[in-house]
């Protein structure tokens, strides 16, 4: 094994020829696509959606190494979660509610509302706007204790109106993390079940005799969670599927060195596949990150995760000059985006592609994995093209609202009739002119 004091990082230039061919290597990453993966979750479904219950158990029990007699004792009492909640430390406390509190109050301003006009002839046309009735929230248990994932998942949608939150975590060993459960009662779940893994997906897809089936999935878990919720994709809605975690970091070379290597450790840390990049158009600023990188890493408790990282997926990136690094910026889309420059907003409308992006030099991405406010359930994997944040959104659905007076059903009919007949539909012709106000509801061929 490498000495922990070892260090290295790749160094691009987006001058070079081969800049493109190097980059390309450096972003791929394929997600879920292990066959032996597919074949178990394959199994694990179709005995959760056939045997509900029964398989329920038994997977959770071996899997989890539990012994447990029924689903009905895997579930967790509102009694339980609030004492948890005052088992955490007064500090601990404290740091969840503030984080609810500027996470709630962010997520309040993206709740949309139903809308509706008239048109002169009294048509009303609009849309309406409803939560969803019931998600799945599934939570990481074992090593992986994640209470921040809960508030960003947990709280959007009971802004939105969920009317039941269902959490699901796993308790190897019957062993749950105060934390996790403390900011489940702080965000209000309404349900929380120990159970996980592709069986806990299969039971939120398909219901058993004791799980509701859910409308939605939300919420990260290993390759095993993450294969079940592409497999489900269809049967609920789910949230993504989440790649590494990415940062992509353009300074103008005026920040402390030590501060941008912490926030490329930042994601480093989380695995090996994380990946962490660095673009500037100083050459020399590059060389005291990449000296600070090598004499802080060592400092880090999880540097073994983030030297690996670093050597297979980081780099620090020279380019011309910050038109060229929004260039690469958006090449990338990266799901978070520190723009450490002197004026931010001169280039925030450049960038076209990112998850979060965080303004200045005294905002590191940490504080939007916490408690800044908005989600940092976040697009990977270039999706940052197309994707948004996790928010109240996708957690309400909308309904169009068509609402035609009979001068309306008269104009529109005669549209529809021509549009309808010249793609030989016939009944629906028919069906928009017995509304004409000419022929009322007889229809003359």
């Amino acid at each position: 094994m490498a000495d922990a004091n070892d260090f290295s990082i790749a160094r691009l230039n987006a001058s070079q020829a081969d800049f493109d061919a190097r980059l390309d290597a450096l972003l791929a990453w394929d997600s879920v696509s292990d066959a032996g993966v597919t074949e178990v979750v394959a199994e694990i479904l179709h005995q959760v959606k056939t045997r509900g219950d029964a398989a329920l158990l038994e997977y959770t029990n071996r899997l989890d190494r539990r012994q447990v007699g029924s689903v009905a004792a895997l579930a967790l009492t509102p009694e339980s979660l609030q004492q948890a909640l005052e088992q955490i430390s007064p500090e601990q406390r404290e740091a969840l509610e503030h984080a609810a509190r500027r996470i709630r109050l962010y997520h309040e301003h993206q709740k949309q509302s139903s809308w509706q006009y008239t048109e002169p002839d009294g048509t009303v046309l609009g849309q309406q706007v409803s939560a969803m009735e019931r998600v799945g929230l599934y939570v990481p248990g074992g090593k992986a204790s994640y209470p921040s994932s809960v508030l960003m998942n947990a709280i959007p949608a009971k802004v939105a109106g969920v009317d039941e939150l269902i959490m699901v975590v796993p308790a190897p060993d019957g062993e749950l993390s105060p934390m996790v459960l403390a900011a489940a009662a702080i965000a209000g779940v309404d349900r929380v079940i120990t159970v996980g893994g592709a069986q806990a997906v299969a039971a939120l897809a398909y219901g058993t005799q004791s799980i509701p089936k859910v409308d939605k999935i939300v919420g990260p878990g290993n390759i095993y969670v993450a294969t079940a919720k592409r497999a489900v994709f269809g049967q609920v809605a789910i949230d993504m599927i989440a790649g590494p975690s990415e940062i992509l970091v353009i300074c103008d070379g005026q920040t402390d060195p030590e501060w941008i290597a912490m926030d490329l450790f930042s994601q480093a840390e989380h695995d090996e596949q994380a990946q962490s990049i660095l673009v500037s158009p100083d050459g020399d600023f590059l060389d005291r990150v990449e000296q600070a990188m090598a004499r802080l890493l060592p400092s880090l408790q999880r540097h073994a995760i983030a030297r690996q990282s670093l050597a297979g997926r980081g780099a620090l990136i020279k380019v011309a000059d910050m038109d060229q690094a929004l260039e690469v910026s958006n090449r990338i889309a990266p799901e978070h985006l520190e723009l450490s420059v002197a004026d931010p907003d001169a280039l925030l409308p450049k960038v076209r592609h990112a998850g979060a992006i965080f303004m200045g030099r005294y905002t590191p991405e940490a504080l939007g994995d916490y408690c800044a406010g908005p989600n940092h359930v976040l697009p990977t994997s270039g999706t940052a093209r197309f994707s948004s944040p996790l928010g109240v959104y996708d957690f309400q659905k909308r309904s169009s609202i068509i609402k035609c007076s009979p001068e309306g059903a008269d104009t529109l009919g005669r549209i529809a009739s021509v549009l309808a007949r010249s793609e030989d539909l016939e009944a629906h012709a028919r069906s928009a002119e017995m509304r004409f106000q000419s022929t009322g509801t007889k229809y003359k061929s």
